[in-house]
């Protein structure tokens, strides 16, 4: 086991005999495996799509299987053990389009011919060979880091792609794409410019696969209202749905519909209760809880049952939620119920027998909503108290929250922005400050919860167009950026920023622990990064560049 990938990988370090998550050396190294031999599936696949051929079984596996690498997402062995058994099936179809397509196959890189076996003896003896430390020797950790960068990145758009996919929303050309990064991934590379093209082409895969799942939600769901969230339980029988997945919500109300049972969201499924199509649920309650890392405490206090839809999980054995949960889609632990079908009967089933809470708590609510259709419906309003001097100043804060110290710098930050300026603010590093009261500017809060971190799109796309709209660049509007980095989608929105030539992002606590301080200095010098620091100074260098 050798994992660098997320912010919590031994504190910081690198997990060698189990995560911080929980995940055991031999999962980690089975999904090690498991991308090693989808980089050879993208080999034969990319070959394909050259021909204007695709198959799109292989399209569909390749987002799903990715993502249950993720940190906090799969950590059950057995399910990797059949992952790996079908992506060896998924290569051979890759295989098998490109050879009918008329693809050259006459050099094809070590994934697309590696054997790593089936069973859990023959994976653990061939994990050395997809190590991501293998050739650290041969090639150094600068080389080693950067690709690194180009796996995380693909793993975050994959997350993304598969958020999409599930509702309905894939394009051919994205997945060629995908196909040809990960291929490019499979040679081994050791060219540095090589590395770095392909890490901001992630950044520009990732903007469509953000615009494609921003179009699946909006498409299914309508888009965000303002909405003032209940934060606090009432009264009755309950369900909580935590995760990203807003397409297993809806069914989770379809199928708890006049049971009465009130199901709330938690963590990244906050947004969810401004969108049209899920408010017209009465029985949507509202919000429980706070952010992922504080999940095992909500779970063990919420009365009902429980289901985790994506990722985010924590290791539920040593509380005493372990026999209420259940997971489905791309989640697992060993030993917990895994719903398959869209069939959520069994927990259903628990939450009946369950007693729920047993009254209502003190009514509390916080608003949610200000996706890009909102926020670009008061334009105008917008630009108007820009123009005047009303508002002198944006901050975006936000992004993958984490429990290591050094997170209150969000909170401290949000906080100390000036009562002429308007935070935004996206994924869960919300909940470090979005039930402070801070105010309003001529009606317009001063906090716009605009989403999730899948929901950068809307912020990007509103920064772009109020750029516009005042005869600038992006990186000329008063807008500044703190942002919580902590795993693979994190970094993929990161390289979309890049790929956009955004500049001056104060990014932290720490910076990725995968890259090396030389190729740090590189993206330091080419797009000014700046890892966060004191709030007081950060927050003066903010404001003098305004």
């Amino acid at each position: 086991m050798y994992c660098v990938q997320c912010e919590q990988s031994n504190k910081g370090g690198c997990a060698v005999k189990v995560g911080s998550c929980g995940k055991t050396a031999p999962v980690a190294d089975m999904q090690d495996v498991l991308l090693r031999i989808m980089q050879g599936v993208s080999a034969y696949a990319s070959l394909a799509a050259q021909k204007g051929a695709r198959d799109a079984e292989v399209d569909a596996f390749t987002p799903h299987a990715w993502f249950t690498t993720l940190t906090n997402v799969n950590f059950d062995a057995d399910r990797f053990t059949a992952l790996i058994a079908q992506a060896l099936d998924m290569r051979a179809k890759a295989k098998a389009c490109a050879v009918a397509a008329g693809a050259d196959l006459s050099d094809l890189p070590e994934p697309a011919t590696w054997n790593p076996g089936t069973t859990a003896s023959e994976l653990a003896a061939a994990a050395p060979f997809a190590a991501i430390q293998r050739f650290m020797d041969r090639d150094g950790p600068s080389i080693v880091g950067l690709r690194n960068l180009v796996l995380y990145g693909l793993k975050g758009t994959a997350a993304y792609a598969e958020h999409a996919r599930v509702l309905g929303h894939e394009e051919a050309a994205v997945s060629a794409e995908f196909h040809r990064i990960a291929a490019f991934l499979a040679t081994d590379p050791t060219d540095v410019s090589a590395l770095l093209a392909q890490s901001l082409a992630i950044g520009a895969l990732n903007l469509k696969v953000m615009e494609l799942l921003d179009a699946a939600n909006t498409t299914r769901f309508g888009h965000p209202e303002v909405t003032m969230v209940r934060m606090t339980p009432v009264q009755g029988k309950a369900i909580l749905v935590s995760g990203h997945d807003m397409g297993d919500l809806e069914v989770i109300l379809r199928q708890t519909a006049g049971l009465g049972i009130n199901v709330y969201t938690h963590g990244e499924l906050l947004p969810a209760n401004a969108y049209p199509g899920l408010k017209r649920y009465s029985h949507l309650v509202g919000n429980y809880g706070g952010a992922w890392q504080d999940q095992q405490r909500d779970f063990d206090a919420f009365p009902g049952a429980i289901i985790m839809t994506s990722n985010c999980l924590i290791n539920p054995e040593i509380k005493s939620y372990a026999d209420r949960l259940f997971t489905t889609g791309p989640v697992g632990w060993g030993g917990i119920p895994h719903l398959t079908g869209h069939d959520f009967r069994p927990a259903i089933a628990r939450a009946l027998e369950l007693e729920g809470f047993t009254q209502d708590a003190p009514e509390q609510r916080i608003p949610a909503g200000f996706a890009r259709n909102t926020v670009m419906g008061v334009a105008d309003t917008l630009l108007d108290l820009i123009g005047k001097g009303e508002v002198k100043n944006l901050f975006l804060i936000g992004g993958c929250d984490g429990a290591r110290p050094g997170r209150n710098y969000f909170h401290d930050l949000a906080l100390a922005t000036p009562k002429d300026s308007l935070v935004l603010t996206l994924g869960c590093g919300k909940f470090r400050f979005n039930r402070e009261d801070m105010g309003d500017i001529q009606g317009i809060p001063r906090v716009l919860d605009m989403g999730q971190c899948n929901d950068a799109f809307s912020a990007i796309q509103v920064a772009v167009a109020v750029a516009g709209a005042l005869g600038c660049g992006v990186n000329d509007l008063p807008l500044h950026y703190a942002i919580s980095w902590f795993e693979q989608k994190a970094t993929a929105v990161l390289l979309t920023m890049l790929h956009l030539g955004i500049k001056k992002i104060h990014l932290g606590p720490t910076l990725p622990q995968f890259l090396t301080p030389e190729v740090l200095g590189v993206l330091v010098d080419e797009f000014d990064i700046r890892p966060t620091g004191d709030v007081a100074d950060d927050l003066a260098r903010m404001l003098k560049a305004a």
